[in-house]
């Protein structure tokens, strides 16, 4: 019986590996060399090259961009905003790249506090970029102070980065195309932000068009569901009952239904010595919240969430960084834990694996977190304050970039680990962009390297037993607070080496538009990185994508078992001909000697 293409990689990659190992390599020194410290804030293509580059805060009055290069090490500083442009009493809070101006070239906005103060007296900065450099002489400032650090997304849907925020009591938005600032009240309602809130700019009713969620005081949520490019309340929700404190809300594919689920990390009393990360299932009026963990008990010793300092501190709130580390289709997510029972208040970044659910608690949920406690790689870490993922290699493999602090040191010191996944999985990895421009690009700039958000990408496929699976991300869909979203979606797709059926990309509408922005390629290949440019934008038939294939392990391995098949049957063709040959030989010394005996 033959086998399927599909089917041999299959069978082979079953043979290659039984076995999953969650190894981490630390690769600080050949990442960064001594550059090591400071804070990491933000990623994206910088100078449009394809290779993501790093955003790093120092002394909270500097910002170094650290592009990526093909020698060690392989991130240098090469873009540096003094702390001579700023103003002395400043202290920068947040970076968030993005086109702001609608040239194609990557801009950079800086939310900064005054020293002394909060997060509830922020103010925004422009530098605009220019031939891969940034403008430093020229700036633009923000008018008004806002009372958090704004959400960065496309509010009208012209893919051009619009900023929404509070000012007073009101909810507005700035529009910055041509440089020039525009604000007007937005949602048509004053709102009580949280604060730190954790606002997204997500689709949340799968219609491919990016959908607003707000968190508000009282731990309740609002979500305004974009329809027709405007923005319309749905009925409101809040966080479960027994949260004492509420962390930051994450999107995500949680369980690969292909819908976003809204998970929340929660501490059960004011100390935060019992943690919980619950997912919301709509029910009835009011949000179903389902524990997807709830077990921090590591042997004698009791672990939680890391409690956030009072409002007026600029510090880290309790965050969950998502992504899928083994790409087996499911995000997991790295945290970071504090153990609540040792006298050192030890602190360090967990990982946290999405798996299947083993308990009634999560029935409903149908998966869950279960934390990896002897991943010895991050327990060398100590003071660790921040755990993001990050492709380091841009081989579609989630990395991981930890932020510890230590005694005596005033700035935060940056660790790089590499992961190395043994068992060989396949992926798709996809960045949207602008769509402002395609070949004909002004200053002849290369339109790869701007930060978009709002598109979302959903895929759908046949895995390795013949079932439909399907998943889908949000691109950017949050900026404030050190979220730290990465500038692409890695959709993983498990140990199956089928082509993907479907990939649809939707970006967000302008007002009045009706019809969803949307378009689907079919039979891609996996372990590729596609390229989209929507352009034009209102026409998504005419939109292209660009396709650069990662080859995988199972690409080698093929490679070597074609080779060796190849040897073998060189090796008995040579045998058969030799044999052949003598037989050859035989009959011609026969035939020889049958003629001589005649001749006499």
């Amino acid at each position: 019986m033959l086998l399927s293409w599909n089917s041999f990689l299959t069978l082979l990659l079953c043979f290659v590996g039984r076995h999953v190992t969650f190894a981490l390599q630390d690769v600080t020194s050949d990442l960064f060399g001594s550059q090591n410290y400071g804070t990491v804030a933000a990623f994206g293509d910088f100078n449009s090259d394809k290779q993501t580059d790093i955003f790093v805060i120092r002394e909270e009055s500097e910002l170094l961009i650290f592009l990526a290069d093909l020698k060690a090490p392989y991130f240098k500083p090469k873009v540096h905003l003094t702390k001579e442009v700023f103003p002395r009493d400043i202290r920068i809070s947040s970076v968030v790249p993005g086109d702001y101006d609608g040239d194609s070239q990557m801009d950079v906005l800086l939310t900064t506090h005054p020293k002394g103060l909060g997060p509830t007296e922020t103010t925004v900065c422009i530098f605009w970029g220019h031939n891969q450099t940034l403008n430093q002489s020229a700036r633009l400032d923000l008018n008004q102070t806002f009372k958090d650090e704004p959400l960065v997304m496309d509010f009208n849907g012209d893919m051009i980065p619009d900023i929404f925020g509070v000012v007073g009591e009101s909810l507005v938005v700035y529009y910055l195309s041509a440089r020039k600032q525009r604000w007007e009240k937005a949602l048509g309602s004053n709102v009580n932000m949280r604060v730190p809130h954790s606002n997204a700019f997500i689709d949340l009713n799968k219609d491919f068009t990016a959908d607003l969620f707000l968190t508000t005081e009282s731990n309740r949520f609002e979500t305004w569901i974009n329809k027709d490019g405007n923005f319309s309340q749905m009925q409101p929700g809040k966080a479960p009952d027994e949260a004492k404190k509420v962390g930051q809300s994450a999107f995500v594919d949680f369980d690969g239904d292909g819908s976003q689920d809204h998970l929340l990390p929660v501490c059960l009393d004011d100390a935060c010595q019992r943690s919980a990360i619950y997912l919301a299932k709509p029910g009835g009026t009011e949000l179903k919240w389902v524990p997807v963990l709830t077990d921090f008990k590591r042997k004698d010793s009791l672990w939680g969430f890391v409690p956030p300092p009072d409002v007026g501190e600029l510090h880290s709130p309790i965050t969950l960084h998502l992504g899928d580390y083994n790409l087996d289709g499911f995000p997991d997510a790295l945290v970071i834990l504090r153990n609540t029972t040792g006298s050192t208040q030890q602190q360090q970044a967990f990982l946290l694996e999405n798996v299947p659910c083993n308990n009634v608690d999560c029935r409903d949920a149908g998966r869950m977190f279960l934390v990896h406690w002897e991943q010895s790689d991050l327990s060398t870490i100590p003071g660790a304050v921040v755990a993001t993922f990050f492709d380091i290699y841009e081989d579609g493999i989630l990395d991981m970039i930890v932020l510890s602090k230590v005694e005596g040191k005033g700035e935060l010191i940056i660790h790089a680990l590499k992961n190395n996944f043994e068992v060989d999985a396949y992926f798709v990895k996809v960045i949207v962009l602008s769509g402002l421009c395609s070949n004909d690009c002004p200053e002849k700039v290369k339109p790869f390297g701007v930060n978009q958000p709002g598109p979302y990408v959903m895929y759908t496929s046949v895995d390795s037993n013949g079932y439909l699976k399907n998943a889908s991300a949000g691109q950017l869909s949050q900026s404030s607070h050190l979220s730290l979203q990465l500038p692409y979606t890695v959709l993983g797709l498990g140990r199956s080496a089928n082509f993907l059926d479907h990939l649809f990309v939707g970006i967000p509408r302008p007002l009045g538009v009706k019809d969803m922005r949307k378009q689907e390629w079919t039979a891609i290949i996996p372990n590729s990185q596609l390229i989209v440019i929507p352009y034009p934008q209102d026409d998504p038939r005419s939109w292209s994508a660009k396709l650069y294939l990662t080859p995988s392990n199972i690409v080698l391995l093929t490679a070597i078992a074609l080779i060796g098949v190849c040897v073998f049957i060189l090796v008995i063709i040579g045998i058969l001909h030799w044999k052949e040959k003598k037989a050859d030989d035989r009959e011609k010394r026969q035939e020889a000697h049958r003629f001589h005996f005649d001749a006499m």
